[in-house]
C-alpha cells in the first residue's frame, strides 16, 4: 500500500521504564497481601543458564483475580517465567513476589496456595488415576470430604469414567485433564498453567479454556503460557507479550490495541482508479493509505461516525463503492504490530514468521 500522509498513526516507542504501565486499566480487586492489588510480581529478573540468556530483564504484573496470558513462540522464556514465579528457579538479578512474599524464602506458603500444570506434567503412570489424585490430595493436606473433592474435580475436567484405569493407558488428552484436575484439587488462589490445551482435541480445549474463565469469576488467579493466538484471543484480561526471555509489552489487550491504533480505521474501495481521491481532504480524515491500484484506501479518522459522510461525499461524486469495511485489529494485528516495533527498536532479532491457525511459529 501507498502512504498519502506522513503522519503516524502510532504514538512514539514508549521508553522501557514506562513499558509495563502501558495500557494497564484492568487490575483485580486489591488483596491485603497482595502489592497494588497483584498476585505476582516480577521485576527486572535475569536468569540464565550457561551462555543461554532465558530470562532477560523481564517484568511480569498478574492482577489478582484475572487471567493474565504469557503470549510468545517457543523459547520465549515462558517456562522459565512460571518455574520463578513458582520458586522452583532462582533469578540471578531482579526480584519476584508472589502473594506479598519472597517465593524462594516462603517456597511451602506459596506453592500450598498454587496449582500447577507444565507443559509436561509429571504423572504416575501405574498408578490409576485416582490413586494419582489421592496422593495429591494427601500432599495438598486436602480437608472435608476428600473423595467427593476427587471426583469433583475429575467430572469437571471430563475424566470420571477414567479414574479406575491406569494412567500408563491414557492418551495425551487423559493425562493432561488429570493434571488439569490435580491442580484444582486444594482450590489454590493462583492457578500457573503452560500450555493447558497440549495434547487435547478442539472440543476439549474449549471446554478447559471456559473452564479457566469460570476460575476467574470465583476470584481465582489465573496464569496461562500459550503459543496459540486464538486462545488468548478473547479470554486474556491482560497479556504479556515475550521474546527472547524479555517482556515487549503487557496490558489490557484493548488498552495495547489502542495504543497502536487509536484513531478509527474503515477501508473503503471503489470500481475504478481514482475515485476515492475525493474522500481524501474530507473533514475528519486524519491521514490515508492508498492501495496500489488506486482503487482503495485506508482512512484514519477522528470518529467512526464520520463514515456515513465519507461514503454519501464519494457517492454524489460518481463514485462506485464496492467495500466499505471498519478495521477492527485483533490479538494477530497486535502481535505482530508489537513484534515489528520490537525489531525496530533492536529488542528481537530480524527473523521471518508464519502464523498457522492461529499458532505461532
Amino acid at each position: 500500500m501507498m502512504e498519502t500522509s506522513t503522519q503516524s498513526t502510532r504514538p512514539a516507542p514508549e521508553p522501557a521504564a514506562a513499558k509495563q504501565t502501558a495500557g494497564t486499566s484492568r487490575l483485580g480487586t486489591d488483596s491485603h497481601d497482595s502489592p497494588q492489588g497483584l498476585t505476582v510480581a516480577v521485576r527486572n529478573v535475569y536468569r540464565s543458564f550457561g551462555e543461554v540468556q532465558a530470562l532477560n530483564d523481564l517484568t511480569i504484573e498478574v492482577p489478582t483475580g484475572r487471567i493474565t496470558v504469557l503470549l510468545g513462540p517457543n523459547g520465549a522464556g515462558k517456562t522459565t517465567a512460571i518455574r520463578t514465579i513458582t520458586g522452583a528457579l532462582a533469578p540471578h538479578e531482579g526480584t519476584v513476589q508472589v502473594f506479598g512474599v519472597n517465593p524462594l524464602e516462603h517456597g511451602e506458603d506459596v506453592r500450598s496456595r498454587c496449582g500447577v500444570v507444565s507443559a509436561n506434567p509429571a504423572l504416575y503412570d501405574r498408578l490409576s488415576g485416582w490413586h494419582n489424585l489421592d496422593y495429591a490430595a494427601d500432599l495438598y493436606e486436602v480437608t472435608g470430604n476428600k473423595e467427593a473433592k476427587i471426583r469433583e474435580a475429575a467430572a469437571r475436567f471430563g475424566i470420571e469414567h477414567a479414574l479406575d484405569l491406569p494412567v500408563g493407558g491414557y492418551s495425551t488428552g487423559m493425562k493432561t485433564r488429570l493434571a488439569l484436575a490435580r491442580s484444582v484439587l486444594h482450590e489454590p488462589e493462583l492457578l500457573l498453567f503452560d500450555e493447558p490445551t497440549s495434547g487435547l482435541d478442539p472440543e476439549s480445549a474449549h471446554a478447559v479454556l471456559h473452564l479457566i474463565r469460570e476460575m476467574t469469576a470465583n476470584g481465582t488467579t489465573v496464569v496461562m503460557c500459550t503459543h496459540h493466538l486464538a486462545e488468548a484471543e478473547g479470554l486474556a484480561d491482560r497479556i504479556v507479550m515475550l521474546d527472547g526471555g524479555r517482556d515487549l509489552i503487557g496490558g489490557a489487550p484493548e488498552d495495547l490495541t489502542n495504543r497502536f491504533w487509536p484513531q478509527a480505521i474503515v477501508q473503503i474501495r471503489c470500481d475504478a482508479p481514482g475515485a476515492i481521491e475525493a474522500a481524501l481532504s474530507m473533514p475528519g480524515v486524519i491521514s490515508t493509505t492508498l492501495t496500489d491500484d488506486l482503487m482503495g484506501a485506508e482512512l484514519r479518522l477522528d470518529d467512526a461516525d464520520r463514515t456515513p459522510d465519507i461514503i454519501a461525499a464519494l457517492t454524489s461524486s460518481g463514485a462506485r463503492i464496492t467495500k466499505v469495511e471498519p478495521f477492527e485489529p485483533g490479538l494477530e494485528d497486535l502481535y505482530f504490530a508489537v513484534r515489528k516495533e520490537a525489531r525496530a527498536e533492536g529488542l528481537i532479532a530480524d527473523t521471518e514468521e508464519t502464523l498457522e491457525t492461529g499458532e505461532l511459529a
